[in-house]
């Protein structure tokens, strides 16, 4: 069945699964499924005690970016030496100590920055410097070329696709053809880096999660074996999930079963580099550790071919959200995405975990009004410990981080449009204004800003927020029955003078405060008005501070709020009664 406002989509309607459930009326889409194998159909997945279910996440792995190799070669527009340094900068500023440079025997302009690194100190010399290149003799000794005279610790790492597809329809090889050729590739590098002291090496079996695990196990001990990994010089073993096919607990499960099989073990440096096709390339890094992986290759961001590779700043930041130092600063994590954006060209989702624009706003009441529970909770036990905020333990409802962390000020975690409710919209207004609405106000106002959102749609900003407040309970009437001509109180003595009709109207009053003298005047003047709470608050600090007295009235049945506000409170208390009394006449004349 076809939808007139949805030509191109076909409502599913073929009959339902033999086992569906009476609550499930999912029924067979024209979705040509039937095309696909599961990843138990296309490799054998080792079994396992599976020791990792059970392990916790403790220490930062070794992070490893690749944006300036595999993020680079993935963009429309790759990176000119300008951006690639300024990327490259960033990294070392953030406190990466292993960074993959570039593929430089299959790009002049990652040829040409490795050699610039060589001749400059744009590297610190405790950062290691990663090079990357296919299992092929020329390539690799122009890749070896490229690194003449650099002080910094290298690392070369080569590649080749080992999994059943690739073996047949790409290098039209089988399993012993494959593994010569990473065996002749892995003899070229030690004939030409083997003598360089600074210089260590890594393997990839591209391809990893979809080749068979006997056939990885066999291949990576064949290059430990040939690169005589030893623990003062180990030999990186990267296991890439070069196109994701599996759920994550798949990946930890190959991972743990190299790990507890892999010879020399202890001379290995186990990684990994997962991608994101499936979108679960956070989830599959994070059980790879779990099942043993100590290093861990991605983007900053998750750039990279396709759907990305596995997204490094998620990572460390979920970590940091658990109590583990990542070891790495996203302090100022609006400059680090700057950056990312200006070298990438390509702007980062306002919902990207952490860094997008909107993760730490809430526009919902619910979530607002527990938002800002939590903050003043937080403020409170800042004071009664006399320690700062920035040190206490965070527990603010639906922000996992404090925003301060990664140098975020609190200005947008809160903002108003149609979905928002009473805290939300107290918040703001205190936040931007300094104004504390008492909870009943709450209420009452935000039925005026979901009039407002409702009626144009959009997000209300907090200067419209004060807009609407001032309207509301503010703005003066425009033809007031009775005005405040004179005042004067002095100790327990206070004169009233109101202006009725043109005709002024002086009642004394003793023993009792401004407040109640007005209200006896007014009632004495035919202007009843009964003062259920008032509230002081202000807008403003130091000298431009202006005081607001919240008054909620009652006339009959009705009850309802006004405002006051000037510099002097008692001018303000006296301003918002007025209003009061004011408002109900005209009430009640329409």
């Amino acid at each position: 069945m076809t939808s007139s406002l949805y030509p191109t989509l076909v409502t599913p309607v073929g009959p339902l699964p033999d086992n569906a459930l009476t609550w499930n009326r999912q029924r067979h889409s024209q979705m040509p499924s039937h095309r696909y194998r599961d990843v138990y159909a296309r490799v054998p997945v080792p079994i396992t005690s599976r020791d990792w279910p059970a392990n916790r996440l403790r220490t930062a792995p070794l992070w490893v970016p690749v944006d300036l190799r595999d993020g680079n070669q993935a963009l429309a527009e790759p990176m000119d030496p300008a951006r690639k340094q300024q990327f490259f900068e960033l990294m070392v500023a953030m406190g990466y100590k292993e960074i993959e440079v570039g593929y430089p025997s299959a790009s002049q302009t990652d040829y040409d920055f490795v050699r610039l690194i060589a001749e400059t100190d744009i590297a610190p010399d405790d950062v290691t410097i990663v090079v990357f290149t296919p299992a092929r003799r020329e390539l690799i000794e122009r890749t070896v070329e490229s690194i003449r005279d650099i002080r910094n610790p290298v690392v070369i790492h080569m590649y080749t696709a080992t999994a059943p597809t690739w073996r047949d329809l790409v290098l039209g090889q089988r399993r012993d053809g494959v593994k010569e050729l990473i065996i002749a590739g892995g003899r070229d590098v030690l004939e030409f880096a083997g003598h360089l002291p600074n210089v260590r090496f890594e393997f990839s079996p591209e391809v990893f999660n979809l080749t068979e695990p006997d056939y990885a196990l066999e291949v990576c001990d064949a290059m430990t074996t040939l690169w005589d990994a030893t623990t003062a010089r180990p030999v990186i073993l990267n296991l890439p999930a070069t196109v994701e096919v599996a759920t994550p607990n798949v990946y930890a499960d190959q991972i743990e079963y190299m790990h507890k099989n892999l010879a020399r073990r202890d001379a290995v440096i186990l990684s990994v580099h997962p991608h994101n096709d499936r979108g679960t390339g956070i989830a599959c890094a994070e059980l790879a550790v779990l099942a043993g992986a100590q290093r861990v290759e991605g983007c900053i961001f998750g750039n990279g071919e396709r759907t990305g590779n596995v997204d490094l700043a998620t990572l460390a930041l979920n970590l940091h959200a658990q109590g583990i130092d990542p070891m790495i600063d996203f302090s100022d994590i609006d400059e680090i995405r700057r950056t990312v954006e200006h070298c990438n060209r390509i702007e980062i989702h306002p919902r990207h975990p952490y860094v997008g624009d909107l993760v730490h706003t809430a526009f919902s009441g619910t979530h607002q009004d527990a938002i800002k529970k939590g903050f003043t909770e937080h403020r409170t036990r800042s004071a009664a410990e006399d320690r700062p905020e920035s040190e206490l333990e965070w527990r603010v409802p639906y922000l996992p981080i404090d925003p301060a962390d990664i140098g975020r000020s609190y200005d947008a975690v809160i903002r108003v449009n149609s979905q928002s409710g009473k805290g939300g919209i107290a918040y703001l207004l205190e936040a931007e204004y300094g104004i504390e609405l008492p909870r009943r106000l709450q209420i009452d106002f935000a039925r005026h800003v979901q009039e407002h959102t409702d009626n144009t749609g959009s997000e209300v900003a907090a200067g419209q927020l004060w807009d609407i407040f001032r309207t509301t309970y503010l703005a003066a009437p425009v033809e007031a029955p009775v005005e405040l001509v004179g005042f004067d109180t002095n100790g327990h003595h206070t004169t009233v003078t109101l202006g009725v009709g043109g005709v002024d109207s002086t009642t004394a009053h003793d023993g009792i405060g401004p407040i109640e003298a007005l209200t006896t005047a007014l009632t004495q003047n035919g202007f009843p008005v009964e003062i259920l709470s008032l509230h002081q608050t202000s807008t403003g600090a130091g000298n431009d501070s202006e005081a607001i007295t919240l008054v909620e009235y009652r006339h009959g049945l009705r009850t309802a709020w006004v405002a006051g506000k000037d510099r002097s409170v008692l001018t303000a208390s006296l301003t918002a009664i007025m209003k009061a009394a004011t408002m109900e006449t005209e009430s009640l004349r329409r």
